[in-house]
């Protein structure tokens, strides 16, 4: 972690931006590399600013966490932001949470019917909708459907993933759904920057070495689970080994290096040899397979319902 000065910035409305201008390559990875690591430091001190994410996403974790909560506070919150609420009936009545058909109505019943990890998935696609329609990160608007298609796909895989563990396939789906939010931290957190920190390629080559342990420490300020956290740290972890049983960190491992191969042509072939998770799993390369075609199947489903 870095402790070079902050950068000088301009505060304006949601959205911080820096000075402009460009400079050399060697300027531009040490301008990103200090920014990666003020972003790291704030984080890491319990400090998580998110220009234009509604806070009523975190209301509703933190409302679903508390056990003394009852599904009616939980109704009050979400009905207070009637695009919210529009969302979660759209996903509880979509083909991929509601495959009976049968029409819901009421807040009540698409929460109950849906339960707390999926609520949380259809809130934090209602914040990615929102972050996407703000003019302050316009600039960012593709690079968010791209990461947000990604999630929804390494989501996807993890469900499936899941259900050959003891893992709940629901806390697995939610899990990938948020293995993106260091990425996204330092995307909304970059708008303005560009100039600075350099092109855009070398820029995520530092990026990537950054963003699950960013990641991990947002959603631990945000309260999720020790284990999910965990998972969004661990998601780049290939040499990652375990005596015991398959854990949520192995499901998120082996779905990001299935991810990648979904974006392979037919027919794709996933070299199981190279992540140890997939030993940990008991997943053969045919196994792989039947992953990647039973998850490319109800992809479509669920970018319907949860928003791309």
């Amino acid at each position: 972690m870095l402790n070079a000065p902050a950068a000088p910035t301009y505060r304006s409305g949601t959205a911080s931006v820096a000075p402009g201008g460009t400079c050399s390559a060697d300027e531009a990875r040490g301008a990103a590399l200090q920014f990666l690591g003020e972003l790291a430091a704030e984080v890491s001190t319990g400090t998580v600013d998110l220009p234009c994410f509604p806070n009523i996403v975190i209301r509703i974790r933190n409302a679903l966490a508390d056990p003394k909560s009852t599904p009616e506070q939980t109704v009050t919150i979400v009905g207070a932001e009637p695009r919210l609420a529009a969302r979660l009936l759209q996903t509880a009545n979509s083909a991929a949470f509601n495959p009976s058909g049968k029409p819901l109505t009421d807040l009540r019943t698409a929460i109950t019917r849906l339960g707390h990890q999926l609520v949380q998935c259809a809130a934090m696609a209602f914040a990615v909708q929102h972050m996407k329609d703000e003019n302050s990160l316009r600039s960012i608007a593709k690079p968010l459907t791209a990461l947000w298609k990604e999630s929804i796909a390494v989501a996807s895989i993890c469900q499936v993933v899941a259900r050959r563990t003891r893992v709940s396939p629901d806390e697995a789906f939610l899990t990938g759904l948020l293995h993106g939010i260091g990425r996204l931290y330092i995307m909304v957190r970059s708008v303005g920057k560009m100039g600075t920190l350099g092109d855009s390629v070398a820029f995520l080559d530092l990026v990537s070495s950054w963003h699950s342990s960013i990641g991990k420490t947002v959603l631990e300020n945000w309260g999720f689970a020790e284990e999910m956290s965990a998972a969004v740290g661990d998601q780049g972890d290939r040499a990652r080994r375990r005596k015991q049983e398959a854990d949520l960190s192995d499901i998120m491992v082996v779905s990001i290096v299935l991810g990648e191969a979904l974006d392979m042509p037919v027919p794709r072939t996933v070299n199981v040899g190279t992540t140890a998770a997939f030993a940990t799993i008991g997943l053969s390369a045919q196994d792989c397979a039947t992953i990647l075609t039973h998850s490319e199947y109800q992809l479509g489903s669920l970018q319907d319902a949860l928003g791309c």
